[in-house]
């Protein structure tokens, strides 16, 4: 099979300026981000980081049934349509959450060190490779030694229903990545280096025939 070439920056902008608030209602995501959820012991988070806020769909879910009280949030996200709908959403949890316009360059806004939770879904999936080394190395920096990193993606089907509709999906990505808004099946581990992470929780979970891989990791070195 040919290899794929994500969408450009431009491109995905616009894709998600138009149609980003039909995301809410892409349940093949809900099984995968609640497992993310359920992994990433947040009663105990104090700062969250999300790149790819999206409509702050998650980001609401997390500040209202995950975070302990004092817990904060910080969201970054490209396109214009998801900042101004996550921040409506996530205006009643006041100075705990910000949400900012990013334009997808590293480093984001935020201090070395300043969270223990980074958390990314259904966003490596679509960059180019460079820019997933990128983020990775991103969330290294922001995260405390020890501090979790959550991922969550499309990914290759590891069942025979979820084989054939990955094999469509990475087909139809290769002859027209914007119907997708640019998204293909990426295998997420391979990009986490054991010198600096140390898996802690991998699955694929499948919903509709669509397949997300679930990936925990934690910071190296980690605390004594």
């Amino acid at each position: 099979m040919a290899r794929s070439h994500p969408l450009s920056r431009a491109a995905a902008k616009d894709y998600y300026d138009r149609w980003g608030l039909r995301q809410d209602h892409q349940h093949y995501e809900d099984r995968a981000v609640e497992r993310l959820f359920q992994q990433l012991h947040l009663e105990q988070a104090n700062g969250v980081v999300e790149l790819g806020c999206g409509t702050g769909r998650w980001a609401q879910v997390l500040l209202a049934e995950h975070l302990p009280g004092t817990g904060t949030y910080w969201g970054g996200d490209i396109s214009d349509t998801m900042v101004a709908t996550a921040k409506a959403r996530l205006h009643p949890f006041g100075d705990r959450a910000v949400v900012e316009q990013i334009d997808g360059d590293m480093p984001l806004p935020l201090a070395a060190g300043s969270c223990d939770r980074f958390f990314s879904t259904y966003v490596l999936d679509l960059l180019p490779e460079a820019e997933i080394e990128q983020c990775i190395g991103e969330a290294r920096r922001l995260l405390v030694p020890g501090g979790w990193l959550g991922l969550a993606g499309i990914t290759p089907g590891t069942t025979p229903a979820s084989k054939l509709v990955m094999q469509g999906w990475q087909w139809l990505h290769l002859l027209k990545p914007e119907w997708l808004g640019g998204c293909r099946p990426l295998r997420l581990e391979p990009w986490l280096s054991p010198a600096d992470w140390a898996i802690e929780f991998r699955t694929v979970e499948s919903a509709n025939g669509i397949a997300s891989e679930v990936l925990v990791a934690r910071r190296r070195p980690l605390p004594d």
